[in-house]
This record gives C-alpha cells, structure tokens and sequence, in this order.
C-alpha cells in the first residue's frame, strides 16, 4: 500500500471512529429523559413497564420512536420534541434490548373492518378498561403509598399521540393475540372471530374523526403568585394560619426557609415557609398524576425585605400546563384558587 493510499486509509478509520464517538447513547439519554417515570430497567412506575416482553414483542420501533417525539397529548407522557431522531432511536436501541427476539414488524395495510359493529363489541369487550369513549383509564394508579396492583393502566385509544403511533395491523396483532402479564387478554381466546376484530380496529381508527384535545397556551400566567402583607412578618404568619383552617387545611409545620440548606441557628428568621395540606384533595391529585407531588403537600412563604412583607406560593396554573395531562388542569385551578384565597385572607 503506496503513502497516498495509507493515508486514505488512516483519515477513513479516523472518521469512522469519530462517527461512533459522536453517536447518541442510548443509555444515557434514557437516564436522563425516561427512567423517571418508567424505571431504571424499564420496570415501569408512572409510566408503563416497557421492560414488559409482551410489551416489546407486540410493539414495533416506529411505534415506539411517534411515541417519545409527540408523547400522548392530554396524558402524563411528553412530547420528546427537542430530541433529535438520532437520538430517539438511541433510546428506542436502548429499550429494545431488553428483548431476546427482534421487533415486530407490520405492514402498513388499514385494516378494513364494520366500525358500527365494532361499537358494539367495543361497548361490550373495551370499555370496562379503555372507557365508553376510548378516554382510557384514569391517571395512573400509582401514589406514594399504594402502588397499582397490575402492571399497566389501560391507555387512551382516542389519544391522537396513539392513534398517529399505532398502525392498524399493530392494533389488531394487540387484539388477537393479548399482552400477556396484562388485563389485556386474546380477543380470538375470548371467542371473537378475525373479521370482529377487525371490526374493532375499525371503530379505535375512527377516533380519529375526533377533535385533538386543545390546550390553552400558557400565555403570561406568572410562575408564582405574589403579594404584599399589609400586617407584619409575625401578623402574617398567625393570619396565613387562621386562613389555612378556614379551607379545610392541616397545618403541617412551619420552618425557616434555609432550614437545612445553612448551620442551624443562622437562619434568617425573616424568611418563613408554612407547610400545610388536605389529604383528601392530596391523594385524588396524585391518582391523577403523581408528579404533583413537586408542589403538593401545599407551601406559602413569607418574607421580610426592607422594611416589606412579601407572601408568595407557586402558581399552579403555570405548572399545569408543564405536566401533559389535561386532567391534572381542573386540580391545578382549584388549587389556585384556593392559594390565592388563602393568602388574600391572610394579607387584606
């Protein structure tokens, strides 16, 4: 081999090997993006075990990548946008691999089915799991403590995100043959013929007909609701406690707000955080959704700046259009409306 060709050679290796260096791990960005809500090893939590081998021998890739870039709109799942495709199909790589057996593949055919019969057969087979309207089953099943007793939550077929994610002949592969380990049994074993499936395939597909459902923009909603105490630091906080139980709330305690993050005894006893909660309205919202465990139980923090007292809490109805899940919004008002009664309450 002549110089020039040696050198070729070299600058060929060269990129090859930075062209691997540079691939997305998959590992990694399922870390960073996913193992929150469906484990560390695919296990499943808030989000589906996709771990699961009738999961992964049901589903194909392409389902899985339209699933991680447009999420399940209205639901707990995220639209992984800013992602890019190579780094999407690192993920779905990563999560492939928990299965021994390749992916599925289905062709692209529709399935040509009687959508009104399927109705009918929906009425009597699906709605028990997937709702009367394909709305699916109700938040995930899973709060801080009692954990859902089987494995998946029935999803939403009349989610655009499925519908766009799912091919007719994968929906049907689901129908005949079941998700072992899952409420979802064979529909052949439960003694509908190919054609009722079909039918069946046709009436989900026919969701589509329906409107996405429209989430108002967030627009200028601030990220937390602040006021000015027209009373004293000290004034404010028996007045914030006062407030509390006029709306049926348990005052938990009340700390500093360094407490913990600085040597104790050197916190700055002007700046205080009340912790309170109602456990009713607790544990419906995290039926919901779990992550609304980042701002429930409840807290208001009062501060003293020269000479002010300033009363804030986080704005609920900025983070429920963080969260995907439309559901999770009518809690969000509420709890809006109750903070900023509490602290209008407290601060008049």
């Amino acid at each position: 081999m002549n110089n020039g060709l040696k050198i070729i050679f070299l600058i060929s290796l060269l990129l090859a090997s930075m062209a691997v260096a540079a691939a997305p791990d998959g590992a990694r960005l399922y870390a960073a993006h996913c193992a929150a809500c469906h484990g560390d090893t695919g296990g499943g939590g808030v989000g589906v075990p996709l771990s699961l081998s009738s999961f992964l021998n049901s589903v194909d890739d392409d389902f899985l990548r339209k699933t991680i870039r447009h999420g399940r709109p209205g639901r707990v799942m995220p639209a992984f946008s800013k992602l890019s495709d190579a780094q999407i199909d690192a993920i779905v790589g990563f999560i492939r691999a928990w299965s021994d057996k390749p992916a599925p593949q289905f062709p692209d055919t529709p399935v040509q089915g009687d959508a009104d019969h399927g109705k009918k057969l929906y009425g009597s087979y699906c709605a028990v799991c997937h709702g009367e309207a394909g709305e699916g089953g109700k938040g995930t099943g899973v709060t801080f403590s009692r954990r859902r007793n089987l494995p998946i939550i029935a999803p939403a077929l009349n989610n655009p995100g499925f519908l766009a994610a799912a091919s007719d002949q994968m929906i049907r592969h689901t129908l005949q043959f079941g998700r072992e380990d899952t409420p979802m049994r064979s529909f052949l074993v439960q003694g509908l013929s190919e054609q009722d499936i079909d039918d069946l395939v046709s009436y989900v597909r026919s969701f589509e007909a329906g409107a996405a459902p429209q989430r108002k923009p967030v627009g200028k909603e601030s990220r937390i609701i602040e006021v000015e105490s027209g009373y004293s630091l000290e004034e404010t906080v028996e007045n914030l406690k006062a407030a509390l139980v006029n709306q049926n709330f348990i005052l938990i305690r009340i700390d500093t707000l360094e407490h913990g993050l600085v040597p104790e005894g050197e916190e700055d006893p002007k700046e205080i955080i009340l912790h309170f909660c109602n456990f009713s309205f607790l544990f419906d919202a995290l039926t919901v959704d779990p992550r609304v465990g980042m701002f429930l139980p409840c807290r208001i923090t009062v501060v003293e700046r020269e000479g002010k007292v300033i009363v804030s809490a986080i704005n609920p109805l900025y983070l429920s259009h963080l969260f995907n899940n439309a559901e999770l919004d009518e809690y969000c008002h509420k709890m809006h409306g109750l903070y900023s009664t509490i602290i209008e309450e407290a601060t008049l």
